[in-house]
């Protein structure tokens, strides 16, 4: 089942990215660390209502964060549809002990669901470069990767701006 995340099961969502960015780095994919996301970044997301959990058996095994907002460091980059209505994705995790079992799949399929009840034209993200994984995930779903940006207090490697477009 997915629904919209409430306060009380932010450290659940801590605790799923967490093991996340323990399981990236154990495979050299230095995407997440003990610092991002951190408690505070997942607070605000739940707070403004915009994370969404993936719940088993009365326990959450995922979540991601929508928002209909572009922040300023896409600004540069050439996306497909002019900046008008779009869904932005951050910070899909899956338990890794969950994961392979088409959990992300799942929210994805419910995000890209949720733009176009909203009328997105289409939906951006990133995702790390050194992450082959997820770019075989996007590419899978027909994303297209329009450009890269750089998260310097994170890695001197790019992150991969993709986009889908829905209309």
């Amino acid at each position: 089942m997915i629904r919209k995340a409430k306060p009380k099961d932010i450290h659940r969502i801590k605790q799923i990215t967490g093991a996340c960015a323990q399981h990236m780095i154990a495979q050299g994919i230095f995407q997440w660390n003990e610092h991002y996301p951190d408690l505070a970044v997942l607070t605000r997301d739940v707070q403004n209502e915009s994370v969404y959990v993936y719940e088993q058996e009365g326990t959450i095994i995922g979540s991601v964060m929508f928002s209909m907002t572009m922040d300023d460091f896409y600004e540069d980059i050439p996306w497909l549809t002019p900046h008008a209505k779009q869904l932005y994705v951050h910070r899909l995790a899956v338990h890794p002990d969950q994961q392979r079992k088409g959990v992300a799949r799942k929210l994805m399929d419910f995000g890209e669901q949720l733009a176009r009840e909203h009328q997105c034209v289409s939906v951006r993200l990133d995702t790390f470069s050194r992450n082959p994984r997820n770019n075989r995930f996007y590419q899978a779903r027909n994303y297209q990767r329009v450009g890269e940006v750089f998260f310097a207090q994170k890695s001197p490697h790019p992150f991969f701006c993709y986009e889908k477009v829905l209309v």
